[in-house]
Formats: structure tokens, sequence, C-alpha cells
């Protein structure tokens, strides 16, 4: 029920800056579609600031736990040359020590923000939700420093429609990198687009980890890569 409390705060937060908890639809071609004036801003920081202590709280119950331990530690290994020649992403890759995170290129505002990829070594499923457990806290310090410092402007610009030309673009979502490909040819009608979504990437290490596991564990297995069924089935 702590975990829900948190969720509800966080929900608040988006809704009360965004105007949706779930789904947002914000963001549009050339800018976002509405302003976060200076005291929601400072609302959604004290939200922030009062859930911290709740998630440092809530992990230390969920980590230390006999039971937590015992069905997650040495449960789903996958060696970091496997994780890496199957291509796998986000904390199913950091978990085992690759620090494989697009948000080191400095895209968007991220270059502006204090970030490091968060790693851990285990290879197993303890080890994947532990990076999950930690970038949910240090998500809650990027959207402080973000925070602090927008600049004041425009929240959008004029987009020219109809383009002739292709864009490729790589995102870190939660899940890990999100790949789109756009090909236009003038005409009001995009004329190919191609999306290869972190859970779809995840598949092929996932099988390689479900080998020879004990019946048991597979439900672990699977999870603790957080797979999206939708982006997954293809």
């Amino acid at each position: 029920m702590n975990a829900w409390k948190i969720r509800e705060t966080i929900l608040d937060a988006m809704e009360e800056t965004t105007g949706g908890r779930v789904i947002q639809g914000v963001c549009k071609v050339g800018g976002v579609r509405r302003d976060i004036s200076d005291a929601k801003l400072k609302e959604m920081t004290a939200k922030l600031d009062s859930i911290g202590g709740e998630i440092e709280d809530l992990c230390h119950v969920f980590f230390d736990d006999a039971s937590v331990k015992h069905r997650s530690v040495g449960v789903g290994m996958l060696s970091k040359e496997d994780a890496h020649k199957l291509g796998a992403v986000g904390p199913f890759a950091k978990g085992r020590g690759i620090a494989l995170d697009l948000r080191q290129t400095g895209y968007s505002a991220y270059g502006s923000l204090d970030f490091k990829p968060i790693v851990e070594t285990g290879c197993d499923c303890y080890s994947r939700c532990i990076v999950r457990a930690k970038e949910l806290a240090q998500s809650v310090d990027l959207i402080k420093q973000a925070a602090a410092n927008i600049p004041a402007g425009d929240i959008e610009v004029k987009v020219k429609g109809n383009p002739d030309g292709e864009y490729f673009s790589r995102v870190e979502q939660p899940r890990g990198e999100c790949i789109h490909y756009v090909k236009a040819n003038g005409s009001k009608n995009i004329l190919r687009e191609r999306v290869r979504t972190p859970s779809s990437a995840n598949i092929p290490p996932l099988v390689k980890m479900l080998e020879g596991c004990q019946m048991a564990d597979v439900p672990v297995i699977v999870l603790s890569i957080d797979p999206c069924i939708g982006c997954a089935e293809r």
C-alpha cells in the first residue's frame, strides 16, 4: 500500500502539470500543448521532496527481505557477454554492468543535467530490480533539476507540414532504448514508420535467459524485464 501511496502522489503531480494522470498527451510536434506556471513547479517539487524518503524506506523493506532475495538472487542469470551480443537494453543491460543509456549523449535537456547511468553487476533478477529502484530515485532528482532550470519563452514553434525526407531517432525510455524511423515523400501521408521498442529488443536475451530454468522461476524472470506486451506483440 505504501507503493500505491507514492504512485498516487506522482499521478496527482502529473495531472496538475499536464492535465492527465496516466496518458498526458502534452507533447506535440514543435513543442508542448500547455505551459507550467512557477506555482505549479513549486507544488510539484514539494511533492517530489515528500516521496524521496518514502521511496528509500520502501526499497529498504523490499530489497532486504529474505523472501525477495530467495526468489531473485541468482535467478535469471545472463552473462554480460550474452546480454551485449543479444542486444539487451535498459535495466536488463544495466543489471549486467553495461552502462548503456542514451541520455549520456545529452539529447534534449539531459546535457544540462547531472546524470550518470546506474549499473549493477549481479546479472540476475535481483540486480535488475535494484537498477529500477535506484532509477526511480534518480528520476526524482532529474525532474527537480529540470524544474529548477526551465527557461522562459515560447512553449512551441511553428512546424511546416508535408516534409520530404527521412528521420531516425533514438531515445531512452524506462525500459531502455526506443528507436523511431520515419520516411515522408512530401505528401500529407507518411510513407513509412518503423518503431523498435525496448521490449522487442529484450526478447532475444529473455529467451536465452529462460533456457533450462525452473518452471516456477519463469514468472519472476519474465517480470524482471518489465515487458510491455503491446510493444512486444509482433
